[in-house]
């Protein structure tokens, strides 16, 4: 007996019951998890092979990481609104119009990428200095961000049609495509980070790139990546090119994905750019704190990336049930993914609490980097569980087409809590002063969301007096 389409009988006014929800938010959450899960071991990749490189070369990258994830994070901020509105015409069963968006979402991101291309390749020179980095580092982070820069037109397109694909139900194709982006990159990486050399009596051809190579070997996995899910997209059942369908460009509808997009890439501005200001306050605190903090933040993720691939599930689910008008629904979809959020995120941290050394180990051979990445990581797993429920609540908030909310309350909490707890601790506490002020505010910050979402303030009108 063929296996029943949960999401089609969702949009087609089926009665679900809470088991068949709770599977339904699996069948969407496991590979949007996997695919998350991929792309922080690529990030493990890049920092354990430039790790081997030096404390100096893992900083120059850690300098940098903040930056790099503002211009990533606007890059999701246009998926963000475009698959938003593709969920809720696919929900109202309009898939022409679904894919009409698709090819003006494309159009715009790929002019979007070039132009963010244009703007990161102008600030890479001066960026490490406003950072106030030890001048040793300035020319590799300087290298770093650059390459980055460069390869955001495939990083945009690569999201947008990753985001697009999940939008219509189909999260398996991108969770396999990013599995394979790690290997490309580990690929890449080793072919251009290291110089020739022999291991095991075999002559293993580099460039000797050191920290370019890691930048442009993860552009080069990210590029080719970018374009196979580009083409599949294009071909998909669905959302792909029909015969006969033009690009229609429908000003009402740029300015509905504008209207969606714009509160998310402020979201992202103000997270990113307080995390360069954090970044600029740990700076001074020399080498082992930087290289220490860069690992720190890249074995968080392991805890944190699955709550994103909860949130991309639930993005789909409430932006389709928002559409097809399942008002019995989108509440209970609603609470059902955070709690799924929160609880993977809970296994995780007590999971990273007990290998902390071990991963921070696999990235640094430092001794001095592996004890103080330790002790921060550990700090930060306390908050995990609420963290999740931030991330996956934004997401529903998204999906319903409130992305102004989610917004208003990160920047409240992230500089009105975290920047003003790390200011007030650094100087005393060091850079395990700034791990407990995130601590502390990513638990604020969850409870923040939780609240919100229990008022119900972010449903469509039509749809608050019969949640």
């Amino acid at each position: 007996m063929p296996k029943k389409d949960l999401l089609a009988a969702m949009r087609m006014g089926e009665q679900l019951t809470l088991r068949q929800q709770i599977m339904l938010t699996l069948q969407l959450s496991i590979p949007a998890i996997l695919a998350q899960i991929s792309s922080i071991v690529m990030q493990y990749i890049d920092a354990a092979m430039v790790g081997h490189l030096g404390k100096e070369a893992s900083a120059s990258i850690g300098l940098v990481a903040s930056s790099t994830w503002l211009m990533g994070g606007l890059c999701r901020a246009l998926s963000v609104g475009f698959s938003v509105m593709v969920a809720q015409r696919i929900g109202a069963g309009d898939n022409q119009d679904a894919r009409n968006l698709v090819k003006q979402g494309l159009c715009s991101g790929v002019a979007f990428g070039v132009l963010l291309a244009a703007v990161g390749a102008a600030l890479s020179g001066g960026l490490p200095h406003w950072l106030r980095a030890d001048a040793a580092i300035c020319p590799d982070a300087t290298a770093y961000f650059l390459v980055f820069a460069l390869s955001l037109p495939f990083v945009q397109l690569s999201q947008l049609s990753a985001g697009l694909l999940q939008a219509g139900g189909n999260m398996r194709t991108p969770s396999i495509l990013l599995v394979l982006m790690c290997g490309l990159d580990v690929v890449f990486n080793a072919l251009l980070i290291f110089p020739t050399r022999q291991i095991g009596g075999f002559t293993l051809p580099g460039a000797g790139m050191g920290v370019a190579g890691a930048a442009l070997g993860t552009a080069l996995a990210e590029a080719t990546i970018a374009i196979i899910m580009c083409v599949i997209l294009l071909r998909s059942p669905v959302l792909g090119l029909k015969r006969g369908e033009k690009l229609r460009f429908i000003p009402a509808q740029l300015r509905r994905a504008l209207t969606l997009s714009v509160p998310v890439a402020i979201e992202q501005a103000v997270m990113t750019s307080a995390q360069v200001v954090t970044t600029g306050i740990i700076a001074p605190l020399g080498t082992v704190a930087i290289a220490a903090n860069s690992f720190a933040v890249t074995a968080e993720a392991l805890c944190y990336m699955p709550g994103y691939g909860v949130e991309s599930a639930a993005v789909t689910l409430i932006g389709q049930s928002v559409g097809a008008k399942r008002k019995d629904l989108v509440t209970r979809l609603g609470w059902v993914t955070v709690l799924l959020g929160m609880s993977i995120m809970l296994a995780a941290a007590a999971v990273m609490y007990i290998l902390a050394p071990w991963i921070i180990g696999l990235l640094s051979p430092d001794e001095q980097v592996v004890a103080l990445g330790t002790q921060v990581l550990r700090i930060v797993v306390f908050a995990e569980p609420l963290f999740g429920a931030s991330i996956v609540v934004a997401g529903v908030f998204q999906g319903a087409g409130n992305s102004l909310l989610s917004s208003v309350l990160n920047f409240t909490s992230m500089w009105g809590v975290r920047i003003t707890l790390t200011l007030a601790m650094v100087p005393r506490w060091g850079l395990q002063g700034a791990w407990i002020a995130m601590c502390i505010e990513l638990c604020f910050r969850g409870a923040l969301f939780l609240f919100f979402l229990w008022r119900k303030k972010w449903l469509p009108k039509e749809m608050r007096d019969a949640a």
